[in-house]
């Protein structure tokens, strides 16, 4: 149902109920008057009949009818004259007004009065009077009429001006359907001219605002989603750049530890053997082989150095906890003025290779940073399983976090955050009271990322 229609039968409804008011009040006062009318008029017939029947009476019964055919109907009365045998003699003639014509019997029994008839003994008959309203009832039934007619004519007009203005009213309102209905078929472009009527422009002037909200709203969203695509395919380009550089230091690693270190064992092992075939003969060519041995030894230190820096070879041989131990075993070799502690305890976990990977480069980040920036003289590496992931905890004795450190820390610590991201776990590094740093990885022990990383590279 229309807006238009129920403002319409609403409308239509009350003057309904105006009308029938209307109609009661005149109803009741048709009522009254008729009623007042008819008791009127039987009491003036009864009084005058009451004084002239006994004169006529006495004169005989032929006198008194001359008299009731002298005055024939008296108003609103019936007046009928029986013999002293109850014939009748005579019965005033029906009224002229309005002659054939008669209200409805239910409309005249409402009302009219029901009044008891009056009548007159006299030694020779009876004369006998009731009232007869049906005059009276005719002249309210086609008043009623009119005012029936005319009711129904200004329900007519009213409920037609109505229609007709709310028409007008809601016109505007057709419009603002139709524009959401296009907002809502993903025309994003709706909007609505100024409207005529008060709320009708507000509505348009709060739609457009809305529609342009709307527009503005869309716009970051897909800018939103644009850059969060950019950023999804940057870090898919950082994850993939990783790989590769992984699967590069373990071959450069390899290549160290296979062909260089065997090449630089060689020339060791040469340079002594020269150094033994000339000693006594050639003092100069002797001190020059073990000058060549001397810096073919440093040279293997000096690689045997760089390759955990560049791939844990002990990681994938032994696993993490052996590549820990190492860890810490160089780091005490290198730093002999530095206390060094190791727990590990996983249990019967098994970890995936860029789990461990990532565990034993967060090891690896936390004891550089406590050599190299925190200057710590203690440090202890916890590696435990927690639930359904590996816990790795580093801490230090240093001098804490430095002051001017940037949001997120430095690329080594940036890195490490977002590998451990991309791998489903948590990084955290905090400061320790009163002194110290404290760096904490937390990852599951199965995740969906490494079997992505796995068919990268088997791709």
């Amino acid at each position: 149902m229309t807006l238009r229609l129920k403002i319409n039968l609403i409308v239509g409804a009350l003057t309904i109920l105006f009308v029938v008011a209307v109609l009661a009040l005149q109803l009741r006062s048709m009522r009254e008057s008729v009623q007042e009318e008819v008791v009127a008029a039987n009491r003036v017939a009864a009084q005058l009949l009451q004084r002239n029947a006994w004169v006529y009476a006495a004169q005989g019964t032929p006198a008194m009818l001359a008299y009731l055919q002298g005055i024939g109907r008296v108003r609103s009365n019936d007046i009928v004259l029986y013999d002293a045998r109850g014939q009748e003699l005579y019965r005033s003639p029906p009224s002229t007004y309005k002659a054939g014509r008669d209200a409805p019997k239910w409309f005249e029994r409402w009302i009219a009065p029901q009044a008891p008839p009056q009548s007159i003994q006299f030694p020779d008959g009876k004369l006998v009077m009731q009232s007869n309203a049906s005059r009276a009832a005719i002249d309210a039934w086609d008043y009623l009429l009119v005012l029936a007619a005319g009711a129904a004519v200004l329900l007519s007009v009213v409920n037609a001006l109505v229609f007709w203005l709310v028409g007008r009213t809601v016109r505007p309102f057709g419009r603002i359907v139709a524009a959401l209905e296009a907002l809502e078929a993903g025309r994003f472009d709706a909007a609505l001219p100024p409207l005529a009527g008060t709320e009708a422009a507000l509505i348009g002037a709060a739609f457009n605002r809305m529609v342009g909200q709307l527009r503005r709203n869309i716009e970051t969203e897909r800018r939103a989603a644009l850059a969060e695509s950019r950023l999804s395919d940057s870090r898919e380009l950082s994850r993939w750049i990783e790989r590769q550089l992984e699967q590069e230091r373990r071959l450069i690693a390899h290549e160290l530890h296979d062909e260089l270190g065997q090449s630089v064992t060689a020339m060791h092992s040469m340079a002594l053997s020269i150094a033994q075939r000339v000693r006594g003969l050639d003092a100069q060519a002797e001190q020059a082989a073990r000058t060549i041995a001397d810096e073919s030894s440093r040279l293997y230190e000096a690689m045997h150095g760089i390759i955990p820096r560049l791939a844990p070879l002990v990681l994938d041989n032994f696993g993490l906890a052996d590549a820990l131990a190492d860890l810490v075993e160089r780091t005490r070799r290198s730093q002999p003025g530095v206390v060094v502690d190791l727990e590990v305890d996983l249990g019967d976990a098994s970890l995936l290779a860029d789990v461990a990977l990532a565990l034993y480069r967060g090891a690896q980040e936390g004891v550089t940073n406590a050599l190299r920036h925190g200057l710590a003289t203690h440090i202890r590496i916890e590696l435990r399983r927690d639930a359904d992931a590996a816990s790795l905890t580093v801490t230090d004795d240093g001098r804490g976090l430095p002051a001017d450190l940037p949001p997120g820390g430095h690329h080594g610590l940036r890195w490490l955050a977002e590998r451990t991201e991309g791998l489903g776990g948590t990084f955290q590094v905090v400061g320790r009271t009163p002194q110290g740093v404290e760096l904490r990885v937390r990852l599951p022990l199965q995740t969906a990322a490494p079997v992505a990383l796995a068919e990268a590279r088997s791709a």
